[in-house]
């Protein structure tokens, strides 16, 4: 996937800063293209010899009854084409939820493809799931439900249990995204809300034979945690969702309906949802396609051919946006100086996610957070440079895949009266990088594997 703004991003440099920014942004582009998730869907799976292969799993063709394919994430579009070129008219139906002005991206055959709203779900996304679950109410123990799973799928495929309306997990959602919790925290609630996340999506589709191709958004690649986990076993608790509405200050802010169906859940009166060792996943096969792991290898690969010592952390990248950009800026200090943790020409490739508690209405995102960050700790440093990213193209709010920041960046700012800080206490990064440049542009990538950070000192 290339950077739409490449050339203005290496335009008026030096040779060894247009050299460095040059060797970070050829590292995004290869690691963006390398889970690319058509690539993903067909290193995966192969139709072969009657036979439908899926790594070590094998289901005869011959023998199966109906397959269908359901799902949704930012990047389960490219994997329904994916599936729609493997399998063809051996698919009965499908409907698959795609992000808002998507959908005619994709050649998907028999695969309806609906559109939905992220990061905060929308009424078009539930309509949508009650189709795909009218779709496979039927499903017996001969059929085979192919789940497409991508981050992004907790707001994509929304369902409210009973008794919570979407405005109540709307409301939620927004507050919890401000209030800077993590992922885990966030879909702990947003399980124990939903009629289908949480394994519960497993439960309304037994007895049928159940294939979930999932691509990772989150560290460690946690079953449960993409995409709330519809098809997996779920160790969180309403007791686990109180705590956490609790943690940010939220619970008597919520809306009386959520308080009332959490408090419910924690006395025994609903029932929880599916855990380890429940039978209806004897019949579930979960399958992670791809990563960050996989993106930061790759980054890797193309800055070690080009003579750099590599690092990679894969899961370092996590905390509060500006902690982590200050962090990462210690590190590169200490291999100016030190040449540790690895002797220049170095470059350290780190994948995670970060948080954003929000303090101002500004444009942005994390990515920008960081990138913003790191630069105000190497103001004046020569021949390092700083990207970090969001892969799926979008960060935050703002159209930008995220920022690149050299030890100019300060400088640049300081002739145009600009104060970092207070862009940071606004979170507005996004204005901050309009006015002395470093945005990047990407545009939807229709993937999804967290975010990518890259430094580079020659």
């Amino acid at each position: 996937m290339p950077i739409k703004n490449r050339r203005t991003l290496l335009s008026g440099l030096p040779e060894e800063e247009h050299r460095a920014r040059r060797l970070v942004l050829d590292a995004i582009e290869a690691a963006i293209s390398s889970v690319d998730p058509r690539t993903l869907v067909q290193h995966h799976m192969e139709v072969l010899n009657g036979k439908l292969l899926i790594d070590r799993h094998r289901y005869d063709l011959n023998s199966l009854g109906r397959i269908f394919v359901i799902g949704g994430g930012k990047a389960s579009g490219a994997m329904a084409e994916a599936m729609n070129q493997i399998l063809g008219d051996r698919i009965h139906r499908g409907i698959v939820n795609v992000p808002t002005g998507t959908a005619s991206s994709f050649e998907a055959g028999r695969i309806e493809l609906n559109e939905a709203r992220h990061p905060v779900p929308d009424d078009q996304g539930v309509e949508s799931v009650k189709k795909m679950l009218n779709l496979v109410e039927d499903v017996d123990g001969r059929d085979l439900v192919i789940c497409l799973i991508s981050g992004g799928g907790s707001a994509l495929i929304p369902m409210p249990t009973e008794g919570i309306s979407l405005e109540d997990m709307q409301h939620v959602t927004q507050s919890l995204l401000r209030s800077g919790a993590h992922i885990g925290e966030l879909n702990a609630v947003r399980k124990h809300l939903s009629g289908i996340k949480g394994g519960q999506l497993a439960k309304k589709l037994y007895p049928a034979e159940v294939l979930s191709l999932i691509i990772s958004d989150v560290v460690g690649d946690s079953l449960e945690t993409i995409a709330s986990g519809p098809t997996s076993p779920d160790r969180s608790t309403y007791q686990d969702a109180v705590q956490v509405l609790k943690k940010y200050r939220l619970w008597q802010k919520s809306p009386p309906q959520v308080r009332r169906l959490l408090s419910k859940g924690m006395a025994g009166e609903i029932s929880e949802t599916p855990k380890p060792g429940d039978p209806i996943f004897q019949r579930v096969q979960n399958k992670i396609i791809g990563g960050g792991s996989i993106a930061c290898k790759t980054a890797a690969e193309s800055l070690s051919r080009e003579g750099l010592n590599t690092l990679v952390l894969p899961t370092y990248l996590k905390g509060e946006a500006r902690d982590a950009g200050i962090s990462l800026s210690m590190m590169a200090l200490d291999v100016e100086t030190s040449n540790r943790p690895v002797k220049k020409p170095a470059a350290i490739i780190v994948g995670g996610e970060t948080t954003v508690a929000m303090r101002g209405n500004g444009v942005g995102g994390r990515n920008q957070e960081v990138a913003l960050s790191f630069a105000s700790k190497i103001d004046g440093m020569k021949d390092v440079v700083f990207a970090s990213i969001d892969t799926d193209g979008l960060d935050g709010n703002s159209d930008a895949a995220g920022a690149v920041v050299d030890g100019t960046t300060m400088n640049r700012a300081r002739e145009r009266g600009l104060d970092a800080l207070k862009f940071l206490e606004r979170n507005d990064s996004y204005s901050f990088f309009s006015e002395v440049g470093g945005r990047i542009f990407t545009g939807t990538t229709f993937t999804n594997v967290n975010d990518l950070a890259v430094i580079v000192l020659i």
